[in-house]
C-alpha cells in the first residue's frame, strides 16, 4: 500500500477515534451510566473499544483484551461486563486502540492488505477489514453523541481528519 492511501485511511479512521474520544471526554456522570446496561454510555463506548481493539489484531486466536477488560464481549450469551469501567479506564483503552490502528495501517503493504485475517465468520481481507472496523466505530460514536444531545444537549463538534498524523508527529 503506497504512502499516500495509508495516510488517507489513517487520517479518516484517526477522525472516527477521535470523535469517539471526544465523545467520551465530553460525557457527563450523569449519562455515563451507573450499573451494567447495554445501552449506558459506558457500555457502549467500552463495545466499540473492545471491537476496534478486537478488529486490528492478528486475529481472534490468542487475542485478549489489556487488564481490567476481559472477553465478555465474545460470549454469545451477551454477557455484560462485571462492572461498570470509568472513563479512564476507557480512555486508556482508546489509547491502547489508537496506537494499534496506526500501527496497522502504517505497517499495510500491498500483499498484506489483501490477506484475511481469521476472525470466526467475518473472513474480510484486511484492508476492508479496516473500513467494516472504522464504520463501526463512527457508528457508535454518532450513537454517543445522540445520548450526548438527549442527556445534556450537547455533544462535540465532527472531527474533519486525525489529531495525529500517521508518523505521530515525528
Amino acid at each position: 500500500m503506497n504512502p499516500a492511501a495509508r495516510s488517507i485511511v489513517w487520517r479518516q479512521f484517526g477522525a472516527a477515534i477521535d470523535m469517539l474520544e471526544n465523545a467520551i471526554r465530553a460525557c457527563p456522570p450523569k449519562v455515563w451510566g451507573d450499573r451494567p446496561d447495554f445501552f449506558a454510555f459506558w457500555c457502549i463506548a467500552y463495545h466499540t473499544l473492545f471491537y476496534l481493539d478486537y478488529y486490528l489484531s492478528d486475529g481472534a486466536e490468542g487475542f485478549a483484551p489489556p487488564a481490567p477488560f476481559t472477553l465478555s464481549e465474545l460470549d454469545p450469551a451477551g454477557v455484560l461486563p462485571d462492572r461498570v469501567y470509568t472513563k479512564e479506564e476507557l480512555l486508556a483503552y482508546l489509547a491502547h486502540g489508537r496506537e494499534k490502528c496506526r500501527a496497522r495501517i502504517a505497517g499495510m503493504t500491498e500483499a498484506s492488505a489483501q490477506t484475511t485475517p481469521a476472525f470466526g465468520n467475518l473472513a474480510l481481507p484486511w484492508m476492508e477489514l479496516l473500513l467494516y472496523t472504522m464504520r463501526h466505530v463512527q457508528h457508535h460514536a454518532a450513537q454517543l453523541n445522540l445520548l450526548l444531545r438527549q442527556g445534556v444537549d450537547d455533544a462535540p463538534r465532527w472531527v474533519r481528519v486525525a489529531k495525529t498524523p500517521l508518523d505521530g508527529g515525528r
